[in-house]
């Protein structure tokens, strides 16, 4: 695991005590806008080591009493049965695992608001689900004009014409499956009704990154701009900031250029804006929980130098994503790295160059590279995992840790009765049969009882690995690039 550099704990002291004090400053209710994942934030961990994944909710658990979670989600991402690629699930059921997940976390979900409404059978059936489930769903519409024709938008015909979302807590998260969905919009859509209804109300963002006040160029705000590469985001000063408080803060394009039209809507709806800049609308206190800052720059370098290679292997994989690597070429000469700057890079590629096939390679804890070659049963990372779990564990790397008897039962069940043509275990095979030595093996058992050790552990690959192998790593929280090929030169790749 990568050496500590962020204080979670005072991280989730701060933040809610800034998040208390912009109630406060509202009067008493705010409508809180949270980007990014909630519960499984595996880049903010990557790239602040010390981060754990549930921060974010987490921070939200301590303040339960005072939250109410609204669900947003755009109609046509419903219409278009959109993925979310990480967990491989539509938009729609993705809302009904959110739910499930704050409930779980004693969270209270007042309601579901369908943005953009549209009035197809695939959406009305979508509602009436929902309302079977007991949840409350409400609709608001798309606008002509949207976002610069403020008064329209700030009018009945405008935001008036959306459902007022009856809430009952001082703190309202609006969140969704993905980006895209309408949070910002269904924020000040509420700020205008509860205008109406004679109740103050306040609108803040929940900020990770950029980090406002970490420089432009620093690793982990040119990291964030590597985990968007897709989204054409790009980080920049705030010029409204530097020019109300004469302070240079880090914000991203879009932000600054929808903040004018931000600003009129304020207007319109108080009569004056509480903000002077995007960046105040920010809840961001990661910088003052950075504890070793030489530790998050090597882990933020190589945050870029993974995000470069995931988009090389997509784009070998089909995708068109060659605007994203050529910024992430940029971004790379920015942070003045190269892929030479993973060491498990050029370990795995020599390990393949001398033995002839794909091969695998690991950077432990202590910074020992141990490496894995393809063999007859089992596949090179398989091999890599097995040769990692003997070093950590102290034993001779020569030593057989799995019987026979109980690797070829399973060669033989996967190719003569699955029907699977490739006979190379995977990880969570090998892993499987190592728990069944163990039984009987001490060192099998001393070697398993290491494999939490490889939380955090840098992993490479000299071919594309299959999916299955891909999800055993994360979920063993290794972190993985591989090189954009594939071990055979097939059409098609399963």
């Amino acid at each position: 695991m990568a050496q500590l550099g962020f204080d979670n704990e005072q991280y989730l002291k701060l933040q809610s005590e800034r998040i208390r004090e912009r109630i406060a400053q509202f009067g008493g209710k705010l409508y809180m806008e949270f980007g990014g994942k909630l519960f499984d934030d595996y880049h903010a961990s990557r790239v602040l080591p010390g981060f754990q994944p549930d921060s974010k909710i987490r921070m939200l658990a301590q303040l339960k009493d005072d939250v109410e979670i609204v669900v947003v989600i755009n109609t046509s991402d419903i219409e278009k049965n959109k993925i979310r690629g990480d967990l491989g699930i539509t938009y729609d059921m993705d809302v009904l695992r959110l739910i499930d997940a704050f409930h779980g976390y004693g969270l209270y979900v007042g309601s579901v608001v369908l943005t953009r409404y549209d009035a197809s059978d695939i959406v009305s059936a979508y509602q009436k689900k929902l309302e079977s489930l007991g949840i409350k769903v409400y609709r608001h519409y798309t606008i002509p004009g949207y976002p610069l024709d403020v008064p329209l938008i700030i009018s009945e015909e405008g935001y008036g014409k959306n459902d007022y979302i009856e809430t009952r807590r001082p703190l309202v998260v609006v969140t969704a499956p993905g980006p895209g969905s309408g949070k910002m919009a269904t924020c000040i859509s509420q700020l205008y009704h509860e205008h109406k209804h004679g109740i103050k109300a306040g609108y803040a963002k929940f900020e990770t990154f950029p980090v406002w006040n970490l420089p432009l160029s620093h690793p982990v705000n040119l990291a964030y701009e590597a985990a968007t590469a897709d989204l054409d985001d790009v980080n920049m000063i705030d010029p409204f900031h530097l020019e109300a408080y004469g302070e240079k803060a880090v914000n991203y394009n879009r932000d600054v250029a929808v903040f004018p039209v931000l600003n009129e809507m304020f207007k319109k709806i108080y009569g004056e804006s509480p903000y002077q800049s995007p960046t105040d609308m920010g809840v961001n206190m990661i910088r003052a929980c950075i504890t070793d800052d030489e530790a998050v720059q090597r882990s933020a370098r190589q945050e870029i130098i993974r995000r470069y290679y995931k988009e090389r292997c997509e784009q070998r994989r089909g995708s068109d994503v060659q605007s994203g690597i050529d910024k992430l070429d940029l971004l790379m000469k920015k942070a003045e790295i190269s892929v030479q700057d993973r060491p498990v890079v050029a370990a795995a590629n020599l390990k393949d160059e001398t033995t002839g096939g794909p091969a695998a390679a690991i950077e432990l804890p202590d910074g020992r590279i141990i490496t894995g070659k393809t063999s007859s049963l089992m596949g090179a990372s398989s091999a890599m995992v097995l040769n990692a779990l003997k070093a950590l564990a102290g034993l001779d790397e020569d030593l057989e840790l799995m019987d026979a008897s109980i690797i070829e039962p399973i060669h033989k069940l996967k190719v003569e009765h699955l029907g699977n043509h490739n006979p190379h275990m995977h990880i969570g095979e090998v892993l499987i049969a190592l728990t069944i030595c163990a039984t009987t093996n001490p060192d099998a058992d001393k070697a398993l009882q290491q494999l939490d050790r490889l939380e955090g552990c840098e992993v490479h690959s000299s071919v594309i690995l299959s999916q299955t192998d891909e999800n055993t790593f994360h979920k063993l929280k290794v972190h993985l690039t591989c090189e954009p090929r594939y071990q055979t030169s097939k059409l098609f790749h399963g």
